[in-house]
């Protein structure tokens, strides 16, 4: 900070230089490990990952040709289905970048080497999803995996993370009690606040739900976000819980193949969320048809790209009367 101290002393050479003029640029994965002091001097530039599109793109294109060159190998060697590629990207690793796919690549063409070497005989090997599990061994990561069916309390929700958008599955069961919110699956306290806005919403329009008034005061509820090891925050999944609540006490299900994400006020209103794009690509990435979004959030729907605005249907909410309506079957 030129404000406070803009002179950096060398103790070798006994020598003041001037920094004022100086601009530093700065990477890192994470802001939460920068001190907030220094994080408070700095411009933050958001970059944002790679989709798994763009991956497949640098993969074809650069990662691949780059270490059949380097394990000694050509195309007629070895050549990648697109499949294969997408369950390396998706099974294999979990990252903004594109390092540790690098890294999968290589070992892959690696053993494809080896294999050459040992017997001698030189054939095109047809990568598919099934050598990708004889090569590189059981997936560390799971894909995410719809229900088989239309279920109450069950909604799916969006996550954003570093390595880019997730499906969030919410799900909801009563029980007889005394009217207690019981959340769990390691969720931080924005989250457990959204749970509790979410049910509070709930009993205030009960009528106009046409759920039973008193419910609460038979009633425990339990919310529960499955993956209970992984750490969850934020509040974009109150929508999708407030869902899965009004599912549940109605015993209207949810369909499967619809997605959501956006935060809920008292009054009801659905309030825009960050990382959109990264949220929209893993829906589409998993199936789902129908993506249900706050409508401050349209102006973000520019940056999905237009093959993908076409698969699958964006709708937008100003409040949950129109998210349950959309949801709800």
């Amino acid at each position: 900070d030129p404000e406070q101290n803009k002179n950096f002393n060398d103790h070798y050479l006994e020598v003041d230089y001037d920094l004022s003029q100086v601009l530093f640029i700065t990477t890192a994965n994470s802001l939460y490990d920068i001190p907030a002091p220094l994080r408070d001097r700095m411009e933050i530039i958001q970059i944002p990952g790679y989709t798994q599109y763009e991956k497949l793109k640098i993969a074809k294109g650069y990662l691949i040709p780059k270490q059949l060159k380097e394990n000694g190998l050509s195309e007629s060697d070895a050549i990648f289905s697109k499949n294969a590629i997408h369950a390396i990207i998706k099974q294999y690793t979990k990252e903004a970048g594109v390092r540790n796919l690098e890294r999968e690549v290589s070992s892959v063409l690696r053993k494809i080497a080896k294999e050459i070497v040992q017997t001698n005989i030189r054939k095109l090997h047809k990568i598919s999803t099934t050598m990708v599990l004889k090569y590189l061994g059981q997936p560390p990561y799971r894909d995410s995996v719809l229900e088989t069916e239309d279920k109450t309390g069950i909604v799916t929700g969006l996550a954003w993370t570093q390595a880019g958008g997730e499906l969030l599955t919410i799900e909801v069961v009563t029980m007889p009690g005394k009217g207690n919110v019981l959340v769990t699956g390691k969720l931080g306290d924005v989250m457990k606040e959204s749970a509790q806005a979410a049910v509070s919403y709930v009993r205030s329009r009960s009528k106009e739900l046409k759920i039973k008034e008193d419910f609460y005061k038979k009633l425990d509820i339990h919310i529960h976000v499955p993956e209970g090891a992984i750490p969850k925050d934020g509040p974009s999944a109150g929508i999708s819980m407030c869902t899965a609540v009004v599912s549940v006490l109605t015993g209207k299900p949810v369909s499967r193949m619809t997605a959501m994400t956006g935060e809920i006020t008292l009054r009801g209103r659905v309030l825009p969320v960050g990382g959109l794009k990264e949220k929209l690509l893993a829906a589409h990435a998993n199936g789902i048809k129908k993506v249900i979004v706050s409508i401050e959030n349209k102006k973000d729907i520019k940056e999905i790209p237009k093959a993908i605005q076409k698969q699958m249907e964006i709708v937008y909410a100003e409040n949950m009367s129109k998210v349950l309506e959309y949801a709800l079957l």
